[in-house]
Formats: C-alpha cells, structure tokens, sequence
C-alpha cells in the first residue's frame, strides 16, 4: 500500500497525461504532491526531507513547465531528482561517513560495514544512471513514449534492481536465532 502511496503522483501524471496532455498533467502532479504531504502531515505530524526535497523539484520544475510552456522543465524532473538523491547519499558518504542505506534499511537486516557501503554505493550508481537514462529517453522519443517509460519502465528497472539487490544481500544476511 506504501508503495502505490508514494507512486500516486506519478500514477495521477500517467493517468491525466492520456486524458488532457502534459501540461494538465503536470498541474495535478504538483497539486497531488502537496495533497500527498499534507495526508503524511495529518497522518504522523512529520515529513520525511526526501518527500520535501521531491515537493521541492516538483514545484519548479513542474511550475517552469506550466509557466514557460515547455515539457523540457518537466521532463528534467525526474532526472534532477535521482540525482540529488544520488548526492546526497555520497555526500553523506564522504563528507559525514555516515550510510543512509544503512540509516534507512538497518532494522529490518543486518549486515557487516563493507557490505552497507556497497549496498549505499550501488545506489548511488543506480540513481546516477537512471537520471541519465531519463534524459536520453526524454531527448530521444516523443512525449508520450517518454510519460510511458516513466511510470512502467522506472518501476520495472527500479524493481529489477531491488530484487538483484536483494539476492545479493541474502547471502550476507545475519538471521535472527530467536524468530
């Protein structure tokens, strides 16, 4: 249920995009994200910075796109994003020593320090690519192809990536003698 949570802009997007075109689309995506950390707000009194940060890119992105009518802002959107999120992993990384994969995902496993850098550094790699991935998309197919590969095929590489990720980590997995 998260999951649809956190993808319900991008759904909305898709789903408007087919019906009244990019720019309507675009207007309901910046209106669904602020209806989004508002429910969160409600919810748990507290908003997560990397849903801020998603407002953030939305918010200008979206509103260039709608101001100077031109797609090129919005299809720049994702891109931006999947690379601040590769920033501020390493620089976290670097500048702080500290793992926010780790910070993220150390409850529910345990795994040795070596293998936490490897899992915080593939996402970084990760996120660098796909915003790449974005933008030869963007640049090379029509708008529609593009608003496609936004929803189904980041979800499908993102999946795909988590699961390989997720087989890779099995191995180095401590199990709970106690469960």
């Amino acid at each position: 249920m998260k999951i649809l949570f956190d993808f319900f802009p991008i759904i909305l997007f898709f789903i408007v995009f087919k019906v009244a075109g990019i720019y309507a689309a675009t207007a309901v995506t910046i209106a669904a994200t602020f209806a989004q950390i508002g429910w969160v707000w409600f919810k748990h009194r507290k908003v997560e910075p990397m849903l801020w940060l998603s407002l953030g890119v939305v918010v200008i992105f979206g509103g260039a796109t709608l101001l100077f009518h031109n797609d090129t802002f919005i299809k720049w959107k994702p891109t931006v994003l999947y690379w601040l999120f590769a920033i501020i992993l390493a620089g976290a990384q670097l500048l702080q020593g500290k793992n926010l994969m780790r910070s993220l995902m150390g409850k529910q496993m345990q795994l040795p320090d070596p293998i936490w850098n490897r899992v915080n550094w593939s996402w970084v790699v990760f996120f660098v690519l796909m915003g790449v991935l974005n933008i030869v998309i963007a640049y090379n197919v029509s708008t529609n192809l593009w608003v496609d590969f936004k929803l189904f095929g980041s979800l499908a590489l993102t999946l795909v990536f988590v699961l390989g990720q997720s087989l890779l980590l099995a191995k180095h997995m401590k199990l709970d003698e106690n469960a």
